[in-house]
């Protein structure tokens, strides 16, 4: 079912932090993981990418950054064309909401991790 592709957008090498926990946990429900964080680096296999590579096929966009990092991946986010963005606890963002929809990208209020966890990826 690897054909879905997840860009974690905030990735780290630190195990504490809720994007490496999503990294292994999208691979343990065996999807596609592409990274892109501060800096480089590698989580299971998955490397941490620091430049907006523009990557195809890109399903789902789970974001770690903050509002106001975000606003540096405004068009780079909407340039990939996920079908959705999923906007986890501590990064909503109202206005990013509204650019997205009216590109008609899905915006999802959720936690990746919940979502994996009560199979409702």
């Amino acid at each position: 079912m690897k054909n879905k592709k997840t860009l974690v957008l905030g990735a780290s090498e630190n195990t504490a932090r809720y994007a490496n926990m999503a990294i292994h946990k999208l691979l343990s429900k065996d999807q596609s993981v592409v990274a892109i964080g501060q800096r480089a680096g590698e989580v299971e296999g998955v490397k941490i990418q620091t430049k907006q590579v523009p990557f195809t096929n890109i399903d789902t966009v789970t974001l770690y950054l903050n509002p106001t990092r975000q606003r540096d991946y405004y068009n780079y986010i909407i340039s990939l064309a996920p079908k959705r963005v999923i906007f986890n606890p501590g990064t909503e963002n109202p206005e990013f909401y509204q650019l997205l929809r009216s590109n008609n990208i899905q915006v999802e209020v959720a936690c990746t991790l919940v979502l994996l966890g009560t199979g409702q990826y």
